[in-house]
């Protein structure tokens, strides 16, 4: 194995390693620290910039292996279909070691760049769950502090209700005194009409 793809092993095995780290059940406090240095240690951020640079050798050298694969593969099977069982043992095994180093080179660095990303993304997804963890720490704290123990918004929901009941009891009221003014005015016409029929006599007070 060349200097490169034994760099690239060793960077794969370090992401391994990495990623076990991660998914280890620590304790909570632990984790937190742990995720607060990565996030937020200037070093780190340095050595992730280096490690990208590195992910993009390691992505050139992947489109290498898999250009060399499809080219191996295709000799082969060119040697097979132009002299059958014209081949010696040598040229065989010739052949079958350069498809083994291609394919092993592919895997290599297909794996190395694959789990980079898996290493990014679990990495991203627990640390908002450890925000997600500490806001609710936050809000269970707040709510065990609050003297009434009740829920602000619960408390507005009842005041507002209690509002609206006030309301409407004021508008049946103002309907009940309108529907009795209607009714005092049809019976004061009504009065009115029978007093001028019996007296000849005509009332402007029944102008509206």
């Amino acid at each position: 194995m060349t200097v490169y793809y034994t760099l690239t092993f060793m960077l794969l095995a370090s992401e391994m390693a990495t990623f076990c780290a991660l998914v280890a059940p620590l304790p909570h406090a632990l984790r937190k620290r742990l995720f607060r240095f990565l996030s937020e240690s200037p070093l780190v951020a340095k050595l992730a910039y280096g490690v990208k640079i590195a992910f993009i050798f390691v992505a050139i050298l992947f489109v290498d292996a898999v250009q060399r694969m499809w080219r191996v593969t295709a000799e082969a099977d060119l040697a097979k279909t132009s002299a059958p069982g014209a081949q010696d043992v040598r040229a065989e095994t010739n052949f079958a070691a350069r498809k083994f180093y291609s394919q092993r080179n592919t895997y290599l660095t297909g794996f190395t760049l694959f789990l980079s990303l898996v290493l990014t993304r679990t990495f991203y997804i627990l640390l908002d769950l450890i925000h997600t963890q500490e806001e609710y720490a936050k809000l269970k704290q707040q709510n065990k502090a609050s003297p009434s123990g009740a829920v602000p918004e619960a408390k507005q929901i009842q005041e507002l209700k209690q509002q609206l009941a006030a309301a409407e009891a004021k508008v049946r009221d103002y309907d009940v005194v309108k529907k009795q003014a209607q009714q005092n005015a049809a019976e004061y016409d009504r009065l009115a009409s029978e007093f001028n029929a019996k007296t000849g006599a005509v009332s402007d007070k029944r102008k509206d």
